[in-house]
């Protein structure tokens, strides 16, 4: 399994239904969804209306992130909204496996997200809980930014720990993916790419999707 998808983080709001409509058809596979709270990340960006507004667009699904502080407040909320993922950090709450199960309950796959700075090791437990584990490749808060060049050997080594453990977990990975290290990260053992700037801040968004495609696949 080789995913790309798009960040709505760099998309251009005021445009966003036809923005949405060009990714799909460009063959974007998920579309990804950063709801920060300006409190667990610096930034703010927007809650399950959006997603819920968003759902009415795409027949995608929807990947939704949530770098929030107490997420379990919010998981059912978002899901009702019509997240088809749910990703939580493992910085952000003190009862993990809780969570994710909670996650589940609400009919989501359940993702759990590690910052830069936090190391794989922490995931030995959750790794036959989780549906997947999204790694943060940038520090998390803001699009643009310039991918973490370690991030390459942390999918790696967490790769080959779920292959030791038999799980069926998967890795996604986001920040300062494109067309120039996805190759590279693909055979690191990646199957979601999530792409923001890269797709959106480019002169042609349905070309970078297909370059990409072509590049994993």
């Amino acid at each position: 399994m080789k995913l790309i998808a798009p960040s709505v983080l760099s998309a251009d709001f005021s445009q966003i239904a036809s923005q949405i409509e060009m990714i799909t058809a460009a063959g974007a596979d998920l579309l990804h969804l950063d709801v920060m709270d300006g409190h667990f990340v610096p930034n703010i960006t927007f809650g399950p209306k959006m997603v819920a507004d968003i759902r009415k667009l795409t027949k995608l699904p929807l990947d939704v992130h949530l770098m929030i502080s107490e997420p379990e407040k919010y998981v059912n909320e978002f899901a009702k909204a019509g997240a088809d993922w749910i990703s939580v950090h493992y910085e952000a709450t003190d009862h993990l496996n809780r969570l994710v199960n909670q996650i589940k309950d609400a009919g989501a796959k359940a993702g759990v997200v590690i910052n830069p700075a936090t190391t794989v090791d922490v995931l030995e437990e959750i790794l036959p809980y989780a549906d997947f584990i999204l790694l943060m490749s940038v520090n998390p808060g803001f699009g643009g930014q310039k991918f973490i060049e370690s991030s390459t050997a942390k999918a790696k080594k967490l790769s080959a720990m779920i292959k030791a453990s038999g799980s069926k977990t998967f890795i996604e990975m986001d920040g300062g993916i494109g067309t120039g290290n996805i190759k590279m990260l693909s055979d690191a053992g990646v199957n979601v790419f999530v792409a923001g700037n890269a797709v959106f801040g480019s002169g042609d968004p349905e070309k970078t999707i297909s370059e990409m495609k072509k590049l994993i696949n």
